[in-house]
């Protein structure tokens, strides 16, 4: 999944070096921090959200063939 991320989140960005993915896992519970730099938060989030809800959709697939559940948390980088 943090591989998935990655890649996708450096697709849609003008600065891929500025992507970074943390996960925490724990127990049936995984839970994904992507940071991005500030200027490509609304690249990452889009319109309304719609790109961040597609890119949680997706993840929370994933999750569920594997028997965990998915958070996707977005943050600026620091």
């Amino acid at each position: 999944m943090k591989e998935f991320l990655d890649y996708v989140a450096r697709s849609l960005v003008d600065n891929p070096e500025g992507v970074a993915v943390t996960v925490e896992e724990r127990g049936d519970e995984v839970e994904l921090t992507l940071s991005v730099d500030e200027s490509d938060m609304g690249r990452v989030i889009g319109r309304d959200g719609r790109i961040a809800n597609a890119i949680r959709s997706l993840l929370r697939v994933m999750g569920t063939r594997e028997g965990v559940h998915v958070e996707l948390e977005i943050v600026p980088n620091d």
